[in-house]
């Protein structure tokens, strides 16, 4: 069974590690794209709204892709608790292990949450 966690969390790794330069590469692009449709019509309404704020942009697609992982991240911890606490047959210290990783992975995703919520409130702010 401990192989079997350890895997998951393994392949649990490898596609964050996996989605986070995919997220932060179509963020260039976008970024790219904006830049050559500026450089035709600067003018415009979207080109002065994106050159606003440039660096607070990084910062919270940065950070709004780091919290996306650790949101991830603890979805699959509830998932591997859960599993834990279904195959733990009775014994104490397993179950109670398993609800303290169920616990401890809510407590994450209510963090990101807030954290998520209070970063996109100060980068509203500046």
């Amino acid at each position: 069974m401990k192989k079997l966690i350890k895997s998951m969390v393994a392949i649990a790794v490898v596609v964050g590690v996996i989605a986070f330069p995919v997220v932060t590469m179509s963020s260039t692009a976008s970024a790219q794209a904006l830049k050559d449709a500026c450089s035709s019509d600067p003018g415009s309404t979207l080109c002065q709204e994106g050159s606003n704020g440039n660096v607070s942009s990084i910062i919270g697609t940065v950070v709004n892709t780091l919290l996306y992982i650790i949101g991830a991240v603890a979805v699959i911890m509830i998932i591997i608790a859960g599993i834990r606490y279904t195959v733990s047959g009775g014994d104490s210290s397993a179950v109670s292990a398993a609800k303290n990783t169920i616990l401890y992975a809510i407590i994450g995703l209510a963090v990101a949450f807030f954290a998520y919520a209070i970063v996109n409130w100060v980068l509203d702010i500046f």
